[in-house]
Protein backbone atom coordinates (compact mmCIF):
# COMPACT_ATOMS: atom_id res chain seq x y z
CA UNK A 1 0.00 0.00 0.00
CA UNK A 2 1.23 3.47 -0.91
CA UNK A 3 -0.82 6.47 0.12
CA UNK A 4 -2.45 8.74 -2.41
CA UNK A 5 -1.49 12.42 -2.37
CA UNK A 6 -4.08 15.13 -3.10
CA UNK A 7 -3.16 18.79 -3.45
CA UNK A 8 -6.29 20.64 -2.32
CA UNK A 9 -6.65 24.41 -2.47
CA UNK A 10 -6.54 25.81 1.10
CA UNK A 11 -9.17 28.51 0.45
CA UNK A 12 -11.37 26.93 -2.24
CA UNK A 13 -11.19 23.15 -1.88
CA UNK A 14 -11.93 21.30 -5.13
CA UNK A 15 -15.26 19.47 -4.65
CA UNK A 16 -14.10 16.51 -6.77
CA UNK A 17 -11.04 15.89 -4.57
CA UNK A 18 -13.03 16.36 -1.36
CA UNK A 19 -15.51 13.73 -2.56
CA UNK A 20 -12.68 11.31 -3.44
CA UNK A 21 -11.08 11.88 -0.04
CA UNK A 22 -14.36 11.16 1.77
CA UNK A 23 -14.86 7.99 -0.30
CA UNK A 24 -11.44 6.85 0.98
CA UNK A 25 -12.47 7.63 4.59
CA UNK A 26 -15.76 5.74 4.19
CA UNK A 27 -13.87 2.69 2.92
CA UNK A 28 -11.88 2.58 6.16
CA UNK A 29 -9.04 4.81 5.05
CA UNK A 30 -6.71 6.72 7.31
CA UNK A 31 -6.06 10.26 6.06
CA UNK A 32 -3.80 13.13 6.99
CA UNK A 33 -5.56 16.46 6.55
CA UNK A 34 -4.91 20.12 7.42
CA UNK A 35 -6.59 21.97 10.28
CA UNK A 36 -6.26 25.52 11.62
CA UNK A 37 -3.45 24.49 13.98
CA UNK A 38 -1.52 21.54 12.55
CA UNK A 39 -1.94 18.50 10.34
CA UNK A 40 -4.11 15.75 11.83
CA UNK A 41 -4.83 12.07 11.33
CA UNK A 42 -8.49 11.34 10.65
CA UNK A 43 -10.84 8.39 10.17
CA UNK A 44 -14.53 7.55 10.45
CA UNK A 45 -16.00 7.61 13.98
CA UNK A 46 -17.22 4.02 14.00
CA UNK A 47 -14.14 2.51 12.35
CA UNK A 48 -12.41 0.40 14.97
CA UNK A 49 -9.59 -0.78 12.68
CA UNK A 50 -8.70 2.75 11.54
CA UNK A 51 -8.68 3.93 15.16
CA UNK A 52 -6.25 1.17 16.12
CA UNK A 53 -4.03 2.21 13.22
CA UNK A 54 -3.95 5.79 14.54
CA UNK A 55 -2.90 4.38 17.91
CA UNK A 56 -0.11 2.44 16.18
CA UNK A 57 1.14 5.39 14.09
CA UNK A 58 1.28 7.61 17.16
CA UNK A 59 1.99 4.82 19.70
CA UNK A 60 -0.78 6.07 21.96
CA UNK A 61 -1.79 4.53 25.26
CA UNK A 62 -5.33 3.74 26.35
CA UNK A 63 -5.59 7.00 28.31
CA UNK A 64 -5.37 9.19 25.21
CA UNK A 65 -8.30 11.56 24.68
CA UNK A 66 -9.32 11.42 21.05
CA UNK A 67 -11.02 14.37 19.40
CA UNK A 68 -14.15 14.60 17.31
CA UNK A 69 -13.61 17.23 14.65
CA UNK A 70 -17.02 18.84 13.98
CA UNK A 71 -18.46 21.07 11.24
CA UNK A 72 -20.31 23.28 13.67
CA UNK A 73 -21.69 23.36 17.18
CA UNK A 74 -24.99 21.68 16.24
CA UNK A 75 -23.07 18.37 16.40
CA UNK A 76 -21.86 19.13 19.91
CA UNK A 77 -25.11 18.20 21.66
CA UNK A 78 -25.19 14.79 19.97
CA UNK A 79 -21.82 13.72 21.32
CA UNK A 80 -21.26 15.79 24.47
CA UNK A 81 -23.19 16.99 27.51
CA UNK A 82 -22.94 20.75 27.89
CA UNK A 83 -24.89 23.25 29.94
CA UNK A 84 -25.78 26.72 28.64
CA UNK A 85 -22.89 28.50 30.31
CA UNK A 86 -20.30 26.10 28.89
CA UNK A 87 -21.98 26.20 25.48
CA UNK A 88 -21.72 30.00 25.39
CA UNK A 89 -18.01 29.88 26.29
CA UNK A 90 -17.35 27.32 23.55
CA UNK A 91 -19.43 29.22 21.00
CA UNK A 92 -17.43 32.40 21.61
CA UNK A 93 -14.23 30.59 20.60
CA UNK A 94 -15.55 28.53 17.69
CA UNK A 95 -14.44 27.89 15.02
CA UNK A 96 -10.83 28.15 16.13
CA UNK A 97 -7.72 26.34 17.40
CA UNK A 98 -9.30 24.97 20.58
CA UNK A 99 -10.08 21.45 21.78
CA UNK A 100 -12.74 21.16 24.48
CA UNK A 101 -12.83 18.13 26.77
CA UNK A 102 -16.44 17.35 27.65
CA UNK A 103 -18.51 14.56 29.20
CA UNK A 104 -19.42 12.18 26.36
CA UNK A 105 -22.96 11.05 25.51
CA UNK A 106 -23.87 7.46 24.66
CA UNK A 107 -23.53 8.36 20.95
CA UNK A 108 -19.74 8.28 21.34
CA UNK A 109 -18.24 4.79 20.86
CA UNK A 110 -16.69 3.71 24.16
CA UNK A 111 -13.29 3.11 22.56
CA UNK A 112 -13.06 6.84 21.75
CA UNK A 113 -13.69 7.97 25.32
CA UNK A 114 -11.18 8.37 28.08
CA UNK A 115 -11.66 4.99 29.85
CA UNK A 116 -11.99 6.32 33.39
CA UNK A 117 -13.49 9.75 32.93
CA UNK A 118 -15.85 9.03 29.99
CA UNK A 119 -14.83 12.24 28.27
CA UNK A 120 -14.32 13.19 24.64
CA UNK A 121 -12.42 16.02 23.00
CA UNK A 122 -14.41 18.14 20.54
CA UNK A 123 -13.46 20.97 18.24
CA UNK A 124 -14.57 23.01 15.22
CA UNK A 125 -11.59 24.03 13.08
CA UNK A 126 -11.39 27.25 11.05
CA UNK A 127 -10.02 25.43 8.01
CA UNK A 128 -11.92 25.24 4.70
CA UNK A 129 -10.53 21.80 3.75
CA UNK A 130 -11.35 20.19 7.11
CA UNK A 131 -14.86 21.71 7.07
CA UNK A 132 -15.47 20.58 3.48
CA UNK A 133 -14.43 17.02 4.36
CA UNK A 134 -16.89 16.88 7.26
CA UNK A 135 -19.66 18.49 5.21
CA UNK A 136 -19.27 15.77 2.59
CA UNK A 137 -18.94 13.03 5.23
CA UNK A 138 -22.03 14.23 7.08
CA UNK A 139 -20.60 13.51 10.54
CA UNK A 140 -17.57 14.43 12.68
CA UNK A 141 -14.11 13.06 11.89
CA UNK A 142 -12.34 11.00 14.52
CA UNK A 143 -9.09 12.88 14.85
CA UNK A 144 -5.65 13.09 16.41
CA UNK A 145 -2.85 15.64 15.88
CA UNK A 146 -0.06 14.24 13.72
CA UNK A 147 2.74 14.04 16.28
CA UNK A 148 5.03 11.06 15.78
CA UNK A 149 6.40 9.01 18.69
CA UNK A 150 9.33 10.69 20.50
CA UNK A 151 8.56 14.01 18.79
CA UNK A 152 7.21 17.05 20.61
CA UNK A 153 5.91 18.99 17.62
CA UNK A 154 3.47 18.01 14.86
CA UNK A 155 4.69 17.33 11.32
CA UNK A 156 4.15 20.34 9.04
CA UNK A 157 5.25 19.43 5.53
CA UNK A 158 2.87 17.19 3.51
CA UNK A 159 5.79 15.85 1.43
CA UNK A 160 7.68 14.82 4.58
CA UNK A 161 4.49 13.25 5.92
CA UNK A 162 4.13 11.23 2.73
CA UNK A 163 7.78 10.12 2.84
CA UNK A 164 7.55 8.95 6.45
CA UNK A 165 4.03 7.48 6.53
CA UNK A 166 3.14 6.56 2.96
CA UNK A 167 2.86 2.85 3.79
CA UNK A 168 0.67 3.46 6.85
CA UNK A 169 -1.96 5.74 5.34
CA UNK A 170 -4.41 5.75 2.44
CA UNK A 171 -4.23 9.48 1.77
CA UNK A 172 -2.19 12.59 2.49
CA UNK A 173 -3.95 15.89 1.75
CA UNK A 174 -1.58 18.73 0.95
CA UNK A 175 -3.43 21.85 2.05
CA UNK A 176 -0.40 24.09 2.30
CA UNK A 177 1.49 25.09 5.42
CA UNK A 178 -0.56 24.64 8.61
CA UNK A 179 1.80 25.70 11.32
CA UNK A 180 3.16 23.46 14.02
CA UNK A 181 1.42 24.61 17.16
CA UNK A 182 -1.23 22.32 18.60
CA UNK A 183 -4.62 23.52 19.82
CA UNK A 184 -5.26 25.02 23.22
CA UNK A 185 -7.06 22.37 25.29
CA UNK A 186 -9.73 23.44 27.79
CA UNK A 187 -11.37 20.87 30.08
CA UNK A 188 -15.04 21.57 30.86
CA UNK A 189 -15.77 18.18 32.44
CA UNK A 190 -16.92 19.72 35.72
CA UNK A 191 -18.54 22.75 34.04
CA UNK A 192 -15.61 24.92 35.13
CA UNK A 193 -12.87 25.77 32.63
CA UNK A 194 -9.50 24.17 33.34
CA UNK A 195 -6.48 24.70 31.10
CA UNK A 196 -4.94 21.38 30.04
CA UNK A 197 -2.58 22.66 27.34
CA UNK A 198 -1.74 26.17 26.18
CA UNK A 199 -1.48 26.07 22.40
CA UNK A 200 -2.38 28.30 19.51
CA UNK A 201 -5.66 29.68 20.89
CA UNK A 202 -5.45 32.60 23.37
CA UNK A 203 -6.92 31.86 26.80
CA UNK A 204 -7.88 35.34 27.98
CA UNK A 205 -11.56 34.82 27.09
CA UNK A 206 -12.02 31.94 29.53
CA UNK A 207 -12.64 32.13 33.27
CA UNK A 208 -10.06 29.53 34.16
CA UNK A 209 -9.82 27.72 37.47
CA UNK A 210 -6.36 27.67 39.00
Amino acid sequence: MVSQFFQIHPENPQARLIKQAVDIIRRGGLVVYPTDSAYALGCQIGDKMALERIRMVRQLGKEHNFTLMCRDLSELATYAKVDNQVFRAIKAHTPGPYTFILPATSEVPRRLMHPKRKTIGMRVPANPIALALMEELGEPLMSSTLILPNEELPMTDPYDIRDVLEHQLELVIDGGYCGMEATTVIDFTDNAARLVRQGLGPIDGFELEE
